[in-house]
């Protein structure tokens, strides 16, 4: 099983859901602690390269994927590679299915050099306060989520951020999505209804759009589902689980 993580976190976002399933959850390049080169190409093309070279390392032949947030960009490789898929479950993901636009945050990494003053006048205090919106229940995140999430926000994360925002106008968005109907393994997209960077038709969007049998469960919740409802960690565990 390969767990991909979003924006800005890594690998430790999937740690409850790894206890339950074991599998496998790398820190993107550009987050957590993997290297964070200059020359990096921080795109959906440049990830979806990254994903297959790394599946290949640690010998993932088939597998189970699981993604959230930017964690989308599995979807590329998904798609250029479908019959390595065996059940695949979204949750509230950048949208390849079109008609999406940049939240108020996005809108400002996008643009120069405004992202950059952003990243410079960035602060945990700041971030705290800002993550208030992220989730259904009364916020800020979790301490140890900020914590977390603070750790590694350095400048090369940042450059990650911005470069990665940059790459992806909408109709980029919408072109990573034109073959989702080649991915055919059933699917499970747990899909928020108080997401405030991705709306819920979106979920939707991406049930329309996938090849196989899907199941849309909408859950009362924000960006990080399952902080606010813990026991959507047992529900991917199980589907998981189904696939053997």
């Amino acid at each position: 099983m390969l767990y991909v993580h979003g924006v800005p976190t890594a690998s430790w976002d999937w740690i409850p859901f790894l206890e339950r399933t074991g599998g496998v959850a790398p820190d993107l390049p550009g987050f957590g602690r993997s290297a964070k080169p200059g020359d990096f190409d921080y795109s959906i093309a440049g990830y979806d390269r990254f994903l297959e070279s790394f599946c290949d390392t640690v010998g993932l032949e088939r597998f189970s994927l699981v993604v959230h947030d930017w964690g989308g960009v599995g979807l590329a490789l998904a798609q250029r590679r479908p019959e390595r898929i065996e059940r695949l479950v979204l949750f509230s993901c950048v949208p390849f299915t079109g008609g999406y636009r940049w939240h108020r945050i996005a809108r400002v990494w996008r643009r120069r050099p405004l992202g950059e003053l952003f990243m410079g006048f960035a602060t945990k205090a700041g971030f705290r306060y800002l993550s208030r919106e992220s989730n259904a229940a009364p916020g800020p995140l979790p301490d140890a989520f900020v914590d977390r999430v603070w750790e590694h926000f350095d400048h090369g994360t940042q450059r990650a951020i911005l470069r990665l925002y940059r790459s992806a106008p909408e109709g980029i968005l919408a072109a990573a999505g034109e073959h989702l109907g080649d991915i055919k393994c059933p699917t499970l997209i747990v899909w928020p209804t108080k997401d405030p960077y991705i709306g819920a038709e979106f979920g939707q969007k991406y049930a329309d759009a996938l090849g196989g049998e899907t199941t849309l469960e909408l859950i009362e919740g924000g960006h990080w589902t399952w902080l606010d409802r813990p026991e959507l960690i047992e529900r991917t565990a199980q589907f998981l689980r189904a696939g053997g």
